[in-house]
């Protein structure tokens, strides 16, 4: 899973990725980060304003990992014992509670350590206190058990450093979903993985299978490992030595799919306002301060012409969104 501490994401089309990801890193000239370049992708990007909403609010900030909700971020199927399919979404849900630190406070936090996450987490497991968007009204969440961390690793490069998750790593019973940039990710961690960690990535102790896996890996860089059904005379499928063979009990049931193979404008006929608009109308009028803040300190430096085209997008999600904003701002034009 891709586990973010929110349940959306900033794009739909994942041709787009590599985009987003540029607006994130450091400018190619003055290796500084860019606000006017991460406002200048999402005012474009209409389709971010949830994810913007729910990331420049207290939740964008946690004290401390444990202190935060984890989301697949993606659709995925549930394959039952009849072969029928159903659209699932995972969701970890903190069972210490929600902390969050405002501007000020994170700054502080800064000023005087830059690991505290990781402090609060080693210490946390050190000292035993260890932890143990569908609509949901529409929706509701299905409690189907706990992930627990119980420890600290012994050697973090070799537990953390090296190691490869990735949303195609599924076990029988979980299958994937036409989502688009969830079909990106199937394909693109493993790619980093392999040029990354190298091309047996999935052989290192720390992403290695508990169940023996019966593959066809032959050659290639960190082959350290000899094949588990023991013949080496079957290195290729398929093979009349015996080697392994697929298991057709494992093959998803069909997904019927209908429409052009083609580009298209994926915003055409997609309502990008609604649901954040609804958000900005849960919170409180301290919490709606707090986002007019961090937004408004966020787009520090950014070219007008910038700021008045994510201004519209906030005011279609709701008009007192875009006027709350322009009033952190210090516009005087704010209604």
């Amino acid at each position: 899973m891709v586990g973010n501490n929110t349940p959306v994401f900033f794009i739909r089309d994942p041709y787009k990725f590599p985009d987003f990801i540029r607006t994130q890193k450091r400018h190619p000239k003055t290796h500084l980060r860019s606000p006017v370049a991460m406002w200048d992708f999402w005012s474009q990007s209409p389709e971010s304003l949830h994810q913007i909403t729910i990331l420049m609010s207290d939740r964008g900030c946690p004290t401390a990992p444990m202190y935060m909700n984890g989301y697949g971020s993606h659709t995925f199927s549930f394959i039952n014992a009849d072969n029928e399919r159903f659209w699932v979404k995972f969701h970890f849900k903190t069972r210490q509670g929600h902390r969050h630190y405002t501007n000020a406070e994170s700054a502080e936090v800064i000023g005087r350590t830059r690991e505290s996450y990781q402090e609060a987490l080693f210490g946390s497991h050190r000292g035993g206190r260890v932890p143990e968007v569908w609509p949901h009204g529409d929706y509701p969440l299905i409690d189907v058990g706990v992930m627990e961390l119980n420890r600290n690793p012994e050697n973090y490069f070799a537990e953390v450093e090296q190691a490869a998750l990735s949303p195609s790593n599924i076990v029988r019973g979980i299958g994937f979903s036409p989502d688009k940039v969830l079909q990106a990710r199937i394909f693109s961690y493993a790619d980093a993985h392999r040029y990354r960690l190298g091309t047996h990535y999935e052989a290192l102790p720390v992403n290695a299978p508990k169940c023996p896996v019966h593959h066809y890996h032959k050659d290639g860089p960190m082959r350290f490992f000899e094949p588990r059904h023991g013949n080496t005379d079957a290195y290729y499928e398929p093979n009349s030595f015996g080697g392994p063979v697929q298991d057709k009990s494992y093959a998803e049931p069909p997904l019927k799919v209908s429409g052009d193979a083609s580009r298209y404008d994926h915003r055409a006929g997609n309502d990008d306002y609604t649901q954040a608009g609804n958000l900005f109308r849960l919170f409180d009028d301290g919490q709606k301060r707090r986002l007019f803040s961090n937004i408004a300190e966020a787009m520090d430096g950014v070219p007008r012409r910038i700021i008045e085209k994510q201004l519209e997008h906030f005011a279609k999600a709701d008009p007192a969104y875009a006027a709350g904003v322009k009033d952190a701002l210090g516009w005087p034009d704010a209604a």
